[in-house]
């Protein structure tokens, strides 16, 4: 068997080892004659592995009992609508900081249920290539919450350090990010990431949730919709994703066997410094459009000085092996995905290849 190099943005990369996992105990789950997916979500054998997932996420991302830990299906893309369902009363405001596709999204849904404004934008002409300094946050100190974006994957942009948020609620998506590096989850009001970047495969979002703002939550919206709903019923009032669950427990336990944020942080630095390093050395060929101290080290985003030599990078990589390098439709370009599972031997690979490319075209 020959695996690839994979640098796609998500579904991404996942740890050999949890898949692996999965693929001995796919058909028969801990000699019980069936697989996890074949399980029911009440019974013991399954209530296991979703326990064991909870405590070990708890566990790596040091969250206090003052937290919910939710498991949930629709993706962000549906906490960009139950964020506001949730918190936002009649009486309030949210405040949104745009640095991205993705907090625009989340913005966009928020004035569907109530009153929410910009707090910040570093958008130039529909592009984004940093992220605000604390200084440029206009925050309503009255506000019912302030929406952060972590690390935006489409502009390659990610916040070296989070910013205050005051008395007001800190809410962020940490889809592309959580699990990578080391930070206070008490600074937050709550948390929700999609698990398909560093967490599992597609169809799980985790929620970080303090417990005052889910009793405090909205009752009258549809039962399914409320945080309240999932954390009295721990994750289990409808079905959940099973198999992403168990997945998602497989690569936690990964995570752990490695040192845990610790000893991912390092590595994911030093995959960063070598890629960026690369295209710095090469800044006659490659180009990164991203402010240095906002660059990313989750989404590397750069540039030839064509867009023909853009395809056929694209074309070449594929062919020895570098998958996923396209950049996001919307913005063109190179975009290489480091998340947890690609490997500094993943990395060094890229480098070489282009440096190769950059001797011959350039």
């Amino acid at each position: 068997m020959t695996r690839v190099h994979n640098f796609n943005a998500g579904p991404a990369a996942l740890p050999l080892p949890a898949l692996e996992r999965a693929r001995d105990e796919l058909v028969d789950f801990q000699g019980t004659g069936m697989s996890i997916m074949e399980h029911s979500h009440r019974g013991k054998t399954y209530e296991a592995v979703h326990h064991e997932a909870g405590a070990l996420l708890r566990t790596l991302l040091g969250i206090s009992d003052d937290y919910a830990v939710l498991f949930l299906q629709g993706g962000a893309s549906q906490q960009f609508a139950m964020v506001p369902m949730n918190l936002l009363r009649p009486d309030q405001s949210a405040d949104y900081v745009l640095t991205g596709v993705w907090s625009e999204k989340a913005l966009s849904e928020a004035k569907l249920v109530g009153k929410a404004r910009t707090a910040a934008t570093t958008a130039v002409d529909g592009r984004y290539t940093r992220v605000p300094k604390q200084s440029e946050l206009e925050l309503d100190p009255a506000a019912a919450y302030v929406h952060l974006t972590s690390n935006n994957t489409i502009f390659g942009t990610q916040w070296p350090a989070f910013p205050s948020t005051g008395e007001v609620p800190a809410v962020c998506d940490m889809s592309s990010d959580i699990l990578s590096r080391r930070f206070d989850v008490s600074r937050f009001g709550l948390i929700y990431a999609g698990a398909q970047k560093n967490l599992g495969p597609s169809g799980l979002v985790v929620v970080i949730v303090r417990k005052d703002l889910v009793a405090a939550g909205r009752k009258d919206i549809p039962k399914i919709f409320r945080y309240a709903t999932h954390a009295e019923n721990d994750s289990l009032y409808n079905t959940p994703p099973t198999f992403a669950i168990y997945l998602l427990r497989n690569v936690l336990l990964w995570t752990e066997s490695l040192g845990g944020l610790a000893a991912i942080e390092e590595q994911n630095r030093k995959k960063g410094e070598l890629l960026y390093g690369a295209i710095d050395r090469l800044a006659s060929f490659y180009r990164c459009p991203v402010e240095r101290e906002s660059r990313s080290l989750m989404n590397v985003v750069y540039r030839l000085p064509s867009e023909e030599l853009e395809a056929k990078f694209v074309s070449e990589a594929t062919k020895a092996g570098l998958v996923g390098l396209k950049g996001h439709r919307s913005v063109g370009g190179i975009r290489a995905s480091l998340y947890n599972a690609v490997s500094l031997e993943d990395v060094s690979a890229l480098v070489s290849f282009m440096e190769s490319f950059a001797a011959k075209n350039g």
